[in-house]
């Protein structure tokens, strides 16, 4: 029988609809200034896990089920030091956000040793500390903005593909209000 081939997966929840174009219209101005590769706005809940499509469905569904939607708040902007978290909303660590990092985590089996830090990137590109500063400082106006996230999606995401052409949702699930 032929091993079916593991592809790269990621959980993400997504904001709800009143404050998703927010975000996209922060994202797109900042991309349009500092060229990045255009992306959903998202919290990923599960980073980069190797799995095959029938492992990550099931695993998926199984975390969806009986997951209430919840509030997050933008504790501040921040920049990282790598592609990925270049600039990002840094989110507050409450119990509602790290409970479904923590439940979502165990159903996908992530043995990760980095603890959650629950964010949501606005920028994937690779810029000059000055850069980042001039980037942070229009994302300013997010501060300690709460939102909703609604929904989580299983997502395709090869991190060698810095383009980001090949990501796609898979499937999306609408959380329980």
């Amino acid at each position: 029988m032929e091993e079916e081939k593991k592809e790269v997966y990621s959980v993400w929840a997504l904001p709800d609809e009143d404050t998703e174009p927010r975000f996209r219209k922060l994202m797109e101005a900042l991309r349009s200034e500092f060229i990045g590769p255009r992306f959903d706005p998202h919290v990923t809940v599960v980073g980069a896990t190797k799995l095959t499509a029938d492992e990550a469905k099931k695993m998926f569904e199984a975390a969806c089920n009986g997951l209430k939607a919840y509030s997050a708040t933008v504790d501040r902007v921040a920049t990282g030091t790598f592609f990925y978290q270049c600039v990002f909303l840094l989110l507050r660590s409450t119990p509602d956000v790290m409970k479904v990092g923590e439940h979502c985590k165990n159903h996908f089996k992530c043995s990760t040793t980095t603890p959650y830090m629950p964010h949501l990137s606005l920028l994937y590109a690779e810029l000059t500390e000055e850069e980042k500063k001039k980037a942070q400082e229009k994302a300013y106006s997010l501060d300690g903005l709460s939102f909703r996230l609604n929904r989580l999606a299983l997502c395709k995401t090869d991190t060698e593909d810095k383009t980001l052409e090949s990501w796609e949702k898979v499937v999306v699930c609408n959380l329980d209000p």
